[in-house]
């Protein structure tokens, strides 16, 4: 689909924004929509649980396939608001997917979680796609819900839908909701300040599948050109670090001295000891794999937070 008419929802996201670059690089034609307006936006401010404006949106862009990333991102804040986590993520999904049938769409890459895999045991990884799936969060059960509606929109409505099962990512321009980038940036304004004191941070022995987002958002391109629509892919790296390791591989690169300290209240309800995934599948569909190292995508990280805390002033 080289050269397609491609339309992404979510593009004022961190992965939004990394993956118009890369389409745009790759010689397609973006059309960038998201529930707020953003410069370079193709259509004003579209609420995905709002099935007329969605479909309003896309009779007048009439893309030739969508990348659909908007919803709810927060795992643990799905916790306080899950009626809110579950619109955004089935329900908005549902309208995407509606509206792209009677647009006449020729392809749909829809984004879900390996968060959906939920609680495991050490000897069931690495999880491939036939893994059961097991939500242990809101966030986590919407996201089984928009992923099967990906598949009944293929298998009820003739629609190609490619499902993405992604994996943690990381990199530059990331929201400090997350865990790395809330390392990062803290650490980034304790060199701004000179504040020595103990950082907050939440449980630290989690382990996760992490890939550059720059590698995630090629793997998206590749799968739309080349997956099988119905079919279902992990996108990640193979491997599992603890979240111990990323908050030790970012302070050793602090300009001062920097200790951490858990602080209860970052603490979730319910946390998956671990979570590591195989790109099989992905890797032969498209022959993707992850060229980025971790040390490069924290480094780069770092310096993103770097310069946003000394933009603040």
């Amino acid at each position: 689909m080289s050269g397609a008419r491609v339309l992404i929802t979510g593009a004022a996201g961190f992965v939004g924004r990394h993956l118009s670059a890369h389409l745009a690089a790759c010689g397609d034609e973006v059309l960038g929509v998201d529930r707020h307006h953003f410069p370079g936006a193709h259509h004003p401010g579209v609420d995905i649980t709002d099935a007329a404006a969605v479909a309003a949106m896309l009779d007048e862009l009439r893309p030739t396939a969508i990348y659909h990333l908007a919803g709810w991102a927060d795992v643990g804040g799905s916790w306080k608001a899950p009626v809110e986590a579950f619109r955004a993520n089935a329900e908005g999904t549902l309208n995407v997917l509606s509206a792209a049938v009677d647009a006449g769409v020729e392809r749909v890459l829809a984004v879900s979680s390996a968060d959906v895999y939920g609680k495991v045991e050490p000897t069931e990884l690495p999880l491939t796609e036939d893994s059961p799936l097991r939500p242990a969060s809101p966030y986590a059960a919407s996201k089984v819900a928009a992923d099967y509606l990906g598949l009944q929109a293929w298998l009820g409505r003739g629609l190609p839908v490619l499902r993405v099962r992604a994996f943690n990512h990381l990199g530059p321009g990331q929201t400090d909701k997350f865990v790395a980038p809330a390392i990062a940036s803290r650490i980034a304004r304790a060199e701004r300040d000179g504040d020595t004191e103990p950082l907050p941070i939440g449980d630290l022995s989690a382990r996760r599948d992490f890939t550059d987002v720059r590698d995630v958002v090629r793997a998206y391109r590749l799968l739309m050109e080349q997956g099988e629509p119905g079919e279902v892919y992990n996108v990640c790296s193979g491997t599992d670090l603890a979240v111990q390791d990323l908050a030790d591989q970012l302070l050793a690169q602090a300009r001062i001295p920097l200790r951490f300290e858990t602080d209860p209240a970052l603490l979730r309800p319910v946390e998956v000891p671990v979570l590591r995934g195989s790109h099989d599948r992905l890797t032969e569909a498209t022959g993707w794999e992850p060229e980025i190292s971790i040390r490069q995508t924290l480094t780069d990280l770092l310096e993103d937070w770097r310069e946003r805390v000394a933009a603040e002033g």
